[in-house]
């Protein structure tokens, strides 16, 4: 099997098209059947009815598009650049312009060809493995696949959702539905439930480049679950990796498998997936945006900070980030806590903030002078204030949304700008 994941969407559809098709033949719809000559014995002439599965088939090929599984798995199939070859060789005149047009045809053809000859639509195993077998040979032709997978610490999926797939041959697979994925990937140390596995097949690349891609296309998408949910993520420190139909080997990640703060768990809901999955795509189209300069090393810096231990560890990383956006002049022109206010906040509560944000730069000089308060408090006037986390969570949650705004396009990358100018408008606003 060159596609693990391809066999398991493929498995489900195929499952989910035998009851539709079993419960419209219960209901009274007829197949059809033609009369077969075969030769006999002695050159005596044989008669045999042959039913018509394939016509049957494509007259429902409307309800079997309505199956949940149907989506995911021409979507799955789509990527494979040679679908086509399929549609070839069953002899299929359709060809579709578009990828998810041609792999919803050949969706079809994989069920007629599964169901060929067959008057019931039960689901058989046996055959379900040589239709898959047949497609693989086809779609793949003399292709080593190399398959990656490295554990993703911090998220969950829906308990509904066994699979997540991204794109661009990457997933999120729940561990104990990878039924040959080594032990040590699915469970982590100490772990009740399985770890979230992150599945990339590559087709056409020895083993080193294969792996190489995996950690450009693994570290791409914790950037991604960074910027799209608050969280503690964390790739692990190993991967795994195997071509076609060899053995699991380790290699590293280059990852620190870190966690920072509580370690929160984030579920990712059922109705969320397909937001995920979008974002997912848009930051791989505009990943480059962030190219060189200020956004890249404010991005990066952000991520150091979410794999620090403790909120005081991660307080300078997040306004290091935020004064290479906001602050370009220095931290003694002490424009930030304005800057940053006028962007994250209605127009009542920006004074508010930038006291806060002046009150996070006071902490990380108390860090700095050994003065930092004990027992998570923060100390103001005598008394006490909010939590230290909390102050470093909000600060994050900010930079957060403002990485992300610029990354995606609706902000100007030009923040300092933005802030300048929305503060210039402020001003003649009050002098009005």
């Amino acid at each position: 099997m060159r596609n693990p994941a391809l066999h398991r969407r493929l498995e489900t559809f195929t499952v989910e098209a035998s009851g539709l098709l079993s419960t419209r033949l219960a209901a009274g719809d007829e197949m059809g059947f033609e009369l077969c000559e075969e030769g006999g014995h002695g050159g005596a002439q044989l008669y045999c009815y042959r039913p018509l599965t394939a016509p049957f088939i494509r007259e429902r090929r409307g309800s079997l598009a309505t199956l949940p599984s149907h989506a995911p798995a021409a979507q799955l199939l789509a990527e494979c650049e040679t679908v086509d070859l399929y549609l070839s060789a069953h002899g299929e005149v359709r060809i579709p312009g578009d990828r998810v047009g041609r792999a919803t045809v050949a969706l079809e053809l994989f069920l007629c060809a599964m169901y060929a000859e067959r008057s019931d639509f039960g689901f058989e195993p046996a055959h379900f493995e040589t239709a898959y077998a047949e497609l693989e040979r086809t779609v793949y032709p003399e292709r080593a696949a190399v398959t990656v997978i490295a554990p993703v610490l911090g998220i969950a999926l829906d308990h509904e959702t066994t699979e997540l797939t991204l794109g661009d041959g990457l997933s999120l697979i729940r561990g104990d539905a990878l039924g040959d994925a080594p032990l040590e990937a699915v469970w982590a140390e100490g772990g009740e439930e399985p770890s979230v596995l992150a599945v990339l097949v590559v087709q056409d690349e020895g083993r080193s480049g294969a792996v190489g891609l995996a950690r450009t296309r693994f570290r791409r998408l914790l950037s991604a679950l960074r910027l799209f949910e608050r969280g503690t993520y964390a790739l692990g420190p190993l991967a795994w990796t195997r071509a076609s139909g060899g053995r699991w080997r380790t290699v590293p990640t280059g990852a620190s498998g870190r966690m920072g703060g509580m370690r929160l768990l984030t579920i990712v809901p059922a109705g969320q997936e397909e937001e995920l999955r979008a974002f997912w795509r848009l930051v791989g189209r505009r990943g480059g945006a962030a190219g060189g300069g200020e956004l890249a090393w404010a991005l990066a810096r952000f991520e150091m900070g979410c794999e620090r231990a403790a909120p005081l560890e991660a307080l300078t990383d997040h306004l290091l980030a935020l004064r290479a956006l906001l602050e370009p002049e220095g931290p003694q022109s002490g424009r930030l806590a304005q800057r940053l206010a006028v962007i994250c906040a209605q127009p009542e509560q920006r004074a508010a903030l930038a006291r806060r944000v002046a009150r996070a730069i006071d902490l990380e000089r108390a860090v700095i002078t050994g003065m930092a308060p004990d027992g998570g408090r923060v100390l103001y006037g005598g008394e006490r204030g909010e939590s230290v986390e909390a102050l470093v969570e909000e600060l994050a949650a900010h930079l957060r949304a403002m990485l992300r705004d610029a990354l995606c396009g609706h902000l100007d990358g030009d923040l300092r700008g933005v802030a300048d100018e929305l503060l210039e408008e402020a001003a003649e606003e009050v002098s009005r």
